[in-house]
């Protein structure tokens, strides 16, 4: 009765070696299936380990093998690098292009064509860039304007001719309501290269206007590169104009489309006479001296004036004029358009920037470049269109 479960016993043990021994058995060979399938190969571009890693190229990856399945690019701020996968998940390329002197951090994550999954870090420096380029948006970000205000973008930096169109593509306005309009290629009174764009006819008032430069990495040309992104926005405000009638000497004030007030003063003499055409108002003073050196007449006046509207850059002003006593009767100044300390008052509370001023039967047939301040009025839609660099 003892000794059966005893050769029970023995008879079950060699079973249990058995089934141990081939369980270890298959273990082996998984292990040994895993480590020598090959991982997909990634390859980074710029190159990991470079410390002056060429500009005016965006990061791509691709991965031979296998698929990429996640990026997480970085430049040394800890900004993100936004990118796109292509749809056989071989390929991934950032959306914009590196930056100058900046070191980026890129890590991937691959699954090969056999399932083995592998991560993998590459870390590389731009070069320096010889200058940086940097611009000045007007209108400024958040700012109400007139129905004439183009935007304009000036750059610090000489902008090389073959490097125009990239640039351009790379500016985008959208409004709200839809407004058709174009860029075009200026140079600004002071001689720096400026890019404006313009409806083709005056704003709607209300219109919302939104400004993107996607300009990281691109070369402006002449060892000149872009280090950021731009975006700003502003909004189009009521429609006020005013029109200056030179041989009647009147100012005439218009909201939406109607008279509001018509006020007398003085424009240019006959020998100064006042640009003709559309101008948009660039800037605003509430005091300022009148400095005849500043418009090329040497040292003959110094006068302290009130409420002054700058139209052009090189001097042609809507300004108080308490010292001119023939104000409404003969046409006298320097190519200004003076009135009383009242009126130019009321001219300077209902003109914002942005608005424009047409001036009517001047003698003056001198065409006013468009840098010459905001005055892309100043030609006409066809001709406009010819400044583009993607004409």
């Amino acid at each position: 009765m003892l000794a059966a479960p005893r050769r029970q016993a023995v008879r079950w043990i060699p079973v249990a070696l058995v089934a141990a021994t081939s369980l270890t058995a298959c273990g082996t060979s998984a292990a040994s299936s895993q480590a020598t399938e090959p991982a997909a190969k990634v390859t980074v571009t710029p190159a990991g380990g470079s410390k002056s890693a060429k500009l005016g190229s965006p990061i791509a990856i691709r991965a031979d093998g296998g698929k990429i399945t996640a990026v997480d690019a970085k430049d040394d701020k800890g900004t993100a690098v936004s990118g796109r996968l292509s749809g056989d998940g071989t390929s991934w390329k950032s959306n914009g292009k590196v930056r100058p002197g900046t070191t980026y951090t890129v890590r991937t994550s691959t699954t090969s064509d056999g399932g083995k999954k592998a991560a993998a870090t590459s870390e590389f420096t731009t070069a320096e860039a010889d200058r940086v380029n940097k611009l000045t948006n007007t209108p400024s970000n958040g700012q109400t304007v007139g129905t004439g205000m183009p935007v304009s973008i000036l750059f610090d930096n000489h902008i090389a001719k073959d490097r125009r169109a990239d640039i351009e593509k790379a500016l985008k306005v959208t409004t709200q309501p839809k407004v058709e309009g174009a860029w075009g290629w200026v140079t600004d009174y002071g001689g720096n290269d400026r890019i404006d764009w313009r409806p083709k006819t005056y704003w709607p008032a209300g219109t919302k206007v939104s400004v993107k430069g996607a300009l990281t990495g691109l070369d402006s040309g002449e060892g000149g590169w872009f280090v950021r992104d731009y975006n700003f926005g502003f909004t189009i405000g009521g429609d006020h104009k005013a029109v200056i009638d030179v041989p009647a000497h009147t100012l005439t004030m218009y909201a939406g489309g109607r008279s509001v007030g018509t006020i007398s003063g003085s424009a240019g003499s006959p020998e100064a006479p006042t640009r003709g055409g559309v101008h948009t108002v660039r800037s605003k003073n509430a005091a300022e001296t009148m400095d005849s050196a500043t418009i090329g007449y040497g040292n003959q006046w110094m006068l302290d004036s009130k409420w002054v509207t700058h139209l052009t850059a090189s001097g042609t002003f809507l300004h108080s004029a308490p010292w001119n006593k023939s104000l409404g009767v003969v046409n006298n100044s320097h190519g200004c358009f003076g009135m009383s300390t009242s009126d130019a008052k009321r001219v300077y509370d209902f003109l914002p920037v942005g608005s424009t001023v047409e001036v009517k039967g001047t003698s003056n047939t001198e065409k006013t470049d468009v840098g010459n301040g905001l005055e892309v009025w100043q030609e006409s839609w066809p001709q406009w269109q010819q400044r583009s660099a993607l004409k």
